[in-house]
């Protein structure tokens, strides 16, 4: 098992347990399984189940990774959106989606997992000072950037950078550019440019995630979908 601590003021006792929160209503294949929370004494636990090869950002940069055939990898975009079309059937919104937040079994399926900023809620509003400290411009949605609104359609759009990472299988999106050149360029519509290991294909449903109206972009149902399709 893979087991996460309380580290002292880090975060308050409530946030921490609210990841548990969450985690207690989604069970699904795709969706990093919760096996106990220890609450009775210091410090407070979450236990979940573990994954040898760790998260899909490392193993993508490991040998083996780079080896990953495109297929491969897009079964493997495939499980994500499953999972995240899961999350928004239950209403929730996950708000850290990346390669890091995704972990993978021996058998290389990917499971969602990292939910310390999950809310079971259809929408959040962050505070300036927390998306300063707390968030990464590289896979944040333009009104996550400039209102702090997070809702599914954040995480769509976060999705679309994941694709990026898992395609070019671990490079940084928006590789050399400063957030402030990164907010710059997609307040002027401009977009994480197609990795040349990118199919057209793929790099269409991307832009579909970045549409500056949140109603634009697709549903994870439809996601999963298309990747589903991409991927036989």
């Amino acid at each position: 098992v893979a087991v996460k601590s309380l580290r002292p003021r880090a975060m308050s006792t409530d946030t921490f347990l609210e990841e548990a929160q969450v985690m207690t209503s989604l069970a699904h294949k795709n969706i990093v399984q919760l096996l106990a929370v220890c609450t009775q004494e210091e410090p407070i636990l979450i236990v979940t189940e573990y994954f040898e090869y760790g998260n899909l950002l490392s193993y993508m940069r490991s040998p083996s990774g780079v080896q990953l055939e495109v297929k491969t990898l897009l079964k493997i975009a495939e499980n994500v959106a499953e999972g995240m079309a899961f999350i928004e059937k239950k209403k929730c919104i996950h708000r850290k989606l990346s390669a890091k937040s995704i972990f993978l079994t021996t058998e290389l399926a990917a499971k969602v997992g990292d939910f310390d900023f999950a809310k079971n809620s259809t929408e959040f509003k962050a505070t300036e000072v927390d998306v300063q400290q707390w968030y990464i411009f590289r896979w944040m949605a333009l009104e996550s950037i400039l209102y702090g609104v997070f809702t599914i359609k954040s995480d769509v759009w976060s999705y679309g950078i994941v694709l990026i990472e898992i395609i070019s299988r671990g490079a940084s999106p928006y590789s050399g550019m400063t957030p402030p050149a990164i907010m710059m360029m997609i307040e002027e519509d401009g977009r994480c440019p197609q990795p040349d290991t990118c199919p057209d294909s793929l790099y269409e449903i991307m832009l579909q995630c970045w549409a500056k109206n949140p109603a634009d972009r697709p549903t994870f149902e439809f996601l999963a979908d298309y990747m589903r399709d991409l991927s036989l």
